[in-house]
């Protein structure tokens, strides 16, 4: 399942309200992950990262390509380089770790790959590791568990906002190889299912998209092909109407 990016961009305002800029005080105490969306909030304002001494003190690195809440003409400080990463806080670039360190939520990018990783990595964009590595129940472990052996899954609820609501999205991750997936109440890697095949969440499907119905159904992202006597009608009854 994909992960609620919109989330990040709703709890990014807010979350910055009346924050220490540099120089001022802060409390490495309240830092936090934010209740929902799971986003790392400090005492300090967007640019700077509560250090040891109580103190905003300007980011030393950065998570993302493009960072928000920068001033205008203010230094972007850089991303990391390869075989390091930025951790949450921004403070400074630190080296990958190693399978079983600790690791920051969904921080699959802060894990050291696996020699193989080129077979296990995700390029679909669905983001269930990065480089064969994942960060599950925040330790660092390789996605290369086969076919019925034992897994271990992180099952993480967000909260998702529309315009007139709110509703529980659970996103649900494991260490399986592509293909598998991490069955919740047996704890083994089990075979991803094809369209039609009974699912009861969408990482049991192939196409990630589990229906109301309780199948397999084609990827969310499926274009809609219209049949052309659709366009034959449209077309009938626009010049009709402007007749």
């Amino acid at each position: 399942m994909l992960l609620p990016l919109t989330l990040l961009f709703f709890s990014w305002g807010s979350s910055q309200v009346h924050a220490a800029q540099g120089n001022e005080s802060c409390s490495t105490s309240t830092q936090r992950l934010q209740l929902g969306t799971y986003q790392f909030t400090s005492d300090c304002d967007t640019m700077w990262w509560c250090n040891s001494s109580n103190i905003c003190d300007w980011k030393g690195c950065r998570r993302d390509e493009f960072p928000f809440g920068y001033w205008e003409n203010a230094t972007i400080p850089e991303g990391c380089p390869r075989g390091s990463f930025c951790p949450d806080e921004e403070d400074s670039c630190q080296p990958l770790l190693a399978v079983g360190s600790p690791c920051q939520l969904n921080r699959d990018d802060e894990c050291e790959a696996p020699p193989d990783f080129q077979d296990l990595a995700d390029n679909t964009g669905l983001g269930r590791n990065v480089n064969g590595s994942v960060c599950l129940n925040n330790v660092c472990m390789w996605a290369n568990v086969t076919l019925g052996l034992p897994c271990a899954v992180e099952n993480v609820p967000y909260t998702v906002y529309t315009q007139d609501t709110e509703f529980i999205d659970i996103v649900s991750r494991d260490n399986c190889r592509l293909g598998l997936y991490c069955d919740a109440s047996q704890k083994v890697c089990m075979q991803m299912k094809e369209l039609g095949e009974s699912c009861q969440a969408d990482k049991e499907c192939q196409s990630f998209n589990c229906l109301a119905t309780g199948v397999c159904g084609k990827p969310a992202d499926t274009p809609s092909h219209v049949a052309f006597w659709v366009y034959i009608i449209c077309g009938i009854a626009i010049f009709g109407g402007s007749a």
